[in-house]
């Protein structure tokens, strides 16, 4: 941790546990830097500096690497997975895979890295090449959200959650008495929790939803809200 003379980093975290990482570094006053090769990642690395010194996205162990090929058009982020994974590399040392144009981005902890770019020429059946990123070639994150409106009577989490999920109120108290149900990572029982705007929700069974707005109320005090599903 900062001041005790050492940088250290762990492997790649989920959303979920670099939540558990935040949560315990600010309850113990620890300074902890995340990073997942580019702005807005998912799975990210968490980084400890001392106190001389500076933090720095260079110094995080990882590579980013780009699969790509001719026929790589219908290829999905599990295809890509799959064959990484297929190679024998540990899921923690696998951070994004952000599918683009001619292939997909990936973000990778060294040994890994290496083990792609000399093993790995196929993606399912589809022939590719790995190159690894320049320093300023730009990764941007697109997930496919579907958005809609809606209209709660509160923004209690068993109200966002029916609309969310198109459940009744009933069911949706169940989901979230039962532990079904996480707010920004971390499981939520409490049926009148409050949900605030940009708020992540899974709910177990149904996806994962954000709050993407509240706006204003209806005639009949209703409140305007935005709901997005992850595809």
């Amino acid at each position: 941790m900062r001041g005790r003379g050492r940088t250290c980093f762990s492997s790649f975290l989920s959303e979920g546990e670099a939540a558990v990482v935040r949560q315990y570094a600010a309850q113990q006053g620890e300074d902890v830097v995340f990073y997942g090769g580019y702005e807005g990642a998912g799975r990210v690395m968490a980084g400890m500096f001392p106190d001389y010194e500076e933090p720095s996205d260079d110094a995080f162990p990882m590579k980013r690497i780009f699969i790509g090929g001719r026929m790589t058009e219908g290829l999905t982020h599990r295809d890509y997975m799959g064959s990484i994974l297929g190679l024998g590399i540990e899921r923690s040392a696998c951070g994004d895979i952000v599918t683009a144009d001619a292939g997909a981005y990936v973000m990778l902890a060294p040994a890994a890295a290496s083990l792609v770019m000399n093993e790995l020429t196929k993606v399912g059946r589809v022939g590719v090449k790995c190159r690894e990123c320049a320093a300023d070639e730009k990764i941007c994150r697109s997930d496919d959200i579907a958005y809609r409106p809606e209209t709660v009577s509160s923004l209690r989490l068993d109200c966002v959650v029916s609309a969310a999920a198109n459940l009744s109120r009933e069911k949706s108290a169940a989901l979230i008495r039962s532990g079904a149900v996480s707010v920004d990572h971390f499981p939520v029982t409490e049926t009148s929790a409050q949900v605030a705007e940009k708020s992540l929700i899974s709910v177990r069974g149904y996806g994962r939803f954000v709050l993407s707005e509240v706006g204003g109320t209806t005639k009949k005090n209703k409140i305007h809200i935005t709901i997005g599903k992850y595809q």
